[in-house]
């Protein structure tokens, strides 16, 4: 486990998005630990966000700026009441 100082986040901020261990913020001068801190699982977002319906929105082969298209498309059609 690393130990890391609170004056050394501040110069260089680019350790949280680097780690791949679990480090400990100190208070060098109180001599305290202030926070552990766990590196970020480098996840899908969508298969995490998505629950139920994961498997239709990856399994698809439109692309997003199509499905926007649709999606904005039935909603004009439910607003106006114009066939689909």
């Amino acid at each position: 486990m690393l130990s890391v100082s609170i004056g050394d986040i501040q110069k260089n901020t680019k350790i949280f998005s680097e780690t791949n261990e679990i480090f400990q913020v100190v208070d060098k001068r109180k001599n305290k630990v202030l926070a552990m801190v766990y590196p970020v699982r480098k996840n899908d977002i969508t298969s995490t966000l998505s629950g139920k319906y994961k498997n239709k929105i990856t399994k698809t082969n439109l692309n997003l700026s199509k499905i926007k298209e649709l999606s904005l498309m039935q909603n004009i059609s439910e607003k106006y009441d114009l066939p689909s």
